[in-house]
């Protein structure tokens, strides 16, 4: 007969020491994911005893500690309980302003009363906890602020602060939080890239794709060459290629943003003969005003005028092209017009556009 346990060491799983339940949470900034792994203690420890108070330089001592099991002979804190506390990104970025390369981390801390912590990345991520932590592996070393918070009972990390290209993320417990910025500063780059990949796939199988595409430069102001590749493709590709107000109109702008004025002008005036919401037209327009393309902008919005004749958006157009070429008169002329036909939620910022345009010095010397 064999006994249990003869046959070598055979782990099984069992409820996590201290009832430290694991947890995670994850935060994509674009296309990079955030993931931090970890085990989170209570204030409450297992007998029921509220350790509140007794949390930071107690429980977790401040500096260094003496370590007596494994290699390391003093430690930082796990950054949680049990296992170590991991943090993985899928794309390089930037913490607290530094570099830190794709991949997966252990994640430490080294507290301190009265001064910045240091927040650390090892390549080791794999030991159990701090108690092998060597300074040899570190990734990367940040200084943080720990702040005063509302209580948390469950250590927690939490993506507090959310921006199309940057995140807070901040360790949560008891009365303190200790935040820590993530950025990924080539966002743009990266989403560029990724349709390149996407483009050679099914998505490249349609006009849309690349009208997309194109239209994300544009709107980005990024990688405009490649961005006008696109467009050109979503225009005229073989099979796939239609010419419509969008492929024209994106490809226009992109033509006028790269300095292609006369380029720009006959892709957006042939985009003027297909069929587009009115809103769609002027916003054409405004995105030339924006580019500071003030002589293109009025000459398109007449044109917009031709293709809508009557109609208030048109004469908004009118009256935003002849602002910025500087003929007030004009201007007036043709807000006020758009004022009349103009549904309610348009007519205060018209109003507003016709007021400053009357209390300006030029309207006032007439």
């Amino acid at each position: 007969m064999v006994l249990a346990g003869s046959l070598g060491a055979q782990s099984v799983t069992l409820p996590p020491s201290g009832g430290n339940q694991k947890a995670e949470v994850s935060q994509w900034i674009g296309l990079v994911k955030l993931t931090l792994t970890y085990s989170s203690p209570d204030v409450t420890d297992p007998q029921g005893n509220s350790r509140r108070g007794k949390i930071w330089g107690q429980l977790v001592p401040y500096g260094m500690a003496p370590n007596s099991f494994g290699t390391a002979r003093e430690i930082p804190w796990r950054a949680g309980a049990n296992e170590n506390t991991t943090f993985t990104c899928t794309h390089d970025v930037l913490v607290e302003g530094q570099e830190l390369k794709a991949g997966t981390y252990g994640l430490h801390l080294i507290p301190r009363e009265n001064e910045a912590w240091t927040l650390i990345f090892s390549n080791n991520h794999t030991a159990w906890g701090s108690f092998f932590y060597d300074p040899a592996e570190d990734a990367l070393r940040v200084e943080v602020q720990p702040e005063d918070a509302p209580y948390t009972e469950w250590l927690t990390y939490e993506f507090i602060d959310r921006q199309p290209s940057a995140a807070v993320c901040a360790l949560r417990w008891e009365e303190k939080q200790i935040p820590f910025k993530i950025e990924v500063p080539n966002l743009n780059e990266l989403y560029v890239e990724n349709m390149q990949r996407e483009l050679q796939s099914t998505a490249g199988f349609s006009w849309q794709g690349y009208q997309s595409a194109a239209a994300f430069c544009l709107t980005n102001n990024t990688h405009l060459e490649q961005g006008l590749e696109w467009a050109e493709a979503a225009v005229s590709a073989p099979f796939i290629g239609q010419k419509n107000f969008q492929t024209l109109g994106t490809r226009g702008l992109l033509q006028y943003a790269l300095g292609e004025d006369e380029q720009g002008q006959a892709s957006l005036m042939a985009a003027l003969k297909y069929e587009a919401q009115p809103f769609q037209y002027y916003q054409v327009g405004s995105s030339l005003i924006g580019m500071e393309k003030n002589d293109a902008a009025l000459a398109y919005f007449t044109g917009m005028a031709e293709k809508l004749p009557g109609h208030w958006m048109s004469y908004a157009g009118l009256a935003a092209g002849n602002r910025v070429t500087g003929n007030t008169k004009e201007a007036l002329k043709y807000y006020k017009k758009a004022l009349e036909g103009a549904p309610p939620n348009w007519k205060p910022s018209l109003e507003q556009r016709i007021a400053s345009l009357e209390n300006a010095p030029s309207a006032k010397n007439r």
